[in-house]
């Protein structure tokens, strides 16, 4: 098994936090417009309207999920506990935290417990 380089995941999770807040920052800021847009001038406007909120609601509580999910993995590497799955107390293999950095746990576990 490769040795886990610390520094490549701080760099790669500092990375995604600050692509997160953007998106956040974004959607948020597009939520705002939808809400006080006072150009509706008929049901098929507020259809549309009301599409759009819900889709930047569904997608700004994910995004806020996961940027609490890479928070959680920046503590972890602070507390040398990164890399340890949560569930078993198993090394992650090097090659699942390379495809999700914010992982909680080894692939097993998270099948099992469905994350």
């Amino acid at each position: 098994m490769a040795a886990i380089d610390y520094q490549e995941f701080e760099e790669r999770l500092q990375a995604m936090k600050v692509e997160l807040e953007s998106s956040i920052a974004r959607l948020t800021e597009e939520m705002e417009a939808i809400v006080t847009d006072d150009n509706i001038n008929d049901m098929e406007d507020l259809a549309s309207l009301e599409s759009d909120s819900m889709h930047h609601t569904a997608l700004l509580k994910q995004q806020r999920h996961e940027l609490a999910e890479v928070i959680h993995a920046l503590e972890k590497l602070d507390d040398s506990t990164y890399g340890i799955c949560e569930e078993s107390g198993d090394t992650i293999p090097i090659e699942r935290l390379r495809a999700e950095p914010h992982t909680r746990y080894c692939l097993e576990d998270a099948r099992r417990i469905g994350k």
